[in-house]
């Protein structure tokens, strides 16, 4: 049986880069429409054009490293920012071709949840990290832990949160999170 695996790569139903040092070097037709932009536009890019501050980014990527270094892979759900600077949650996993040096190449698979999650409040680059880990059950230590903050700095962002979702406890405010 002959494959085809370049059409089976941009045809794919989820999204699809290869990385080499957090630059994308090919992606699927799925990444261009999910995000809003050509092939051309994205590829030689780096991942930092899809996150909403480069804050998120550089954050995001100490995170991850450690624990692609280990496992080899990597999931979460966050919020993406597209083309048009609209930020939307995605579901993103990926897979370190070298688990030694991370980030020096990989392949990504981005999913759009923003049916499912719509995101209505504006956030800050840290409440949306606090909320996805709220959204993983961390605690706050757990939390604080992630993000290398303290936990008590992560109920001020909790609070925050339920003051801007109006919910009235951490699981009112978790329901709220999901629906949007």
């Amino acid at each position: 049986m002959d494959v085809d695996y370049r059409l089976a790569f941009d045809m794919a139903p989820v999204g699809l880069v290869l990385s080499r040092n957090r630059t994308m070097v090919d992606c699927n037709r799925h990444v261009c429409e999910m995000f809003g932009a050509s092939r051309e536009v994205l590829i030689g890019q780096s991942f930092q054009i899809l996150y909403p501050s480069a804050d998120e980014y550089e954050r995001l990527g100490a995170h991850m490293e450690p624990i692609l270094n280990a496992k080899g892979h990597y999931a979460d759900n966050r919020i993406m920012k597209r083309a048009n600077g609209e930020v939307f949650w995605c579901h993103v996993s990926g897979r370190a071709l070298n688990r030694d040096a991370p980030h020096e190449s990989g392949i990504w698979s981005f999913e759009d949840l923003s049916s499912q999650r719509p995101v209505k409040a504006e956030l800050t680059g840290r409440e949306r990290e606090v909320a996805a880990r709220l959204l993983e059950g961390l605690t706050s230590k757990e939390i604080g832990r992630a993000l290398e903050i303290s936990h008590r700095t992560v109920e001020i962002y909790r609070a925050r949160l339920m003051r801007k979702y109006n919910a009235s406890t951490a699981a009112d405010l978790v329901h709220k999170l999901l629906a949007g």
